[in-house]
């Protein structure tokens, strides 16, 4: 008996997932077309691209502009309780982490900066903006703040690298607290063209305040992450 419209996509979405979770996909391969696997599983045009789509939001698969889905690469491990730069972490995960500066310009600062970093309204400030990707496929979109007063002429260094080796090592500035903050978001607008994706994708927003050893605010992060390219993880020891 043939199954209902409502669930032939599901048919679809388990068997693309276990050619996927067997091997005969591998990670980075690109997935037949929407063509061939219509024809393959005998099912409409829109079944198939309703499968497609469940398995991108579960972060199984993405899409290449005009060139088609791919299986998700696995995702890299982030520990928020501990002090690693996206550099250190990535390549320690054995892949290859990299940085495109997007924008850095100085700003004012208005009344939220103003409360995070404890300045007053029209202090200048350093804007950040960021992309960063993993094994060339882009995974995160990061938007920086840092007080211009601890870093004077920050923004005329190459920033495609580590922030935070730049910020030790020309300015003496080193972080001994963070704070993070997690929680699921909706990719959309700048964020989303900058990463190349269709927009209302879910995501990860991270934000995380920087202080230095006297409890100053160095810098505010807000981090936008893929879904399928990042795996929290934090290892607790109790005693």
């Amino acid at each position: 008996m043939q199954q209902p419209d409502s669930l032939q996509y599901l048919s679809v979405r388990d068997d693309i997932a276990a050619s996927i979770a067997n091997g005969d996909l591998k990670p980075g391969e690109r997935l037949p077309s929407e063509r061939q696997l219509q024809v393959g599983g005998g099912v409409a045009r829109g079944t198939v691209r309703e499968a497609l789509f469940q398995l991108e939001v579960e972060g199984v698969i993405y899409r290449k502009d005009r060139s088609g889905w791919y299986v998700s690469p696995p995702p890299v491990v982030y520990d928020p309780t501990r002090w690693e730069g996206f550099m250190s972490y990535v390549e320690a995960q054995g892949r290859r982490p990299a940085t495109e500066t997007l924008s850095k310009t100085e700003i004012v600062c208005d009344a939220m900066m103003a409360q995070i970093f404890s300045r007053p309204i029209g202090a200048p400030l350093y804007w950040i903006r960021r992309r960063r990707s993993i094994d060339d496929r882009a995974v995160l979109i990061e938007s920086i703040v840092v007080d211009a007063s601890l870093a004077p002429g920050l923004i005329d260094h190459d920033l495609d690298g580590s922030l935070t080796s730049v910020l030790k090592t020309d300015y003496g500035i080193s972080v001994a607290r963070n704070k993070v903050d997690m929680r699921p978001c909706a990719l959309l607008g700048q964020e989303a063209e900058d990463l190349r994706i269709k927009s209302g994708l879910p995501g990860l927003s991270v934000e995380r305040t920087c202080y230095n050893a006297q409890g100053r605010v160095v810098e505010f992060d807000r981090e936008y992450w893929r879904h399928d390219s990042l795996k929290v993880s934090v290892d607790i020891r109790v005693r």
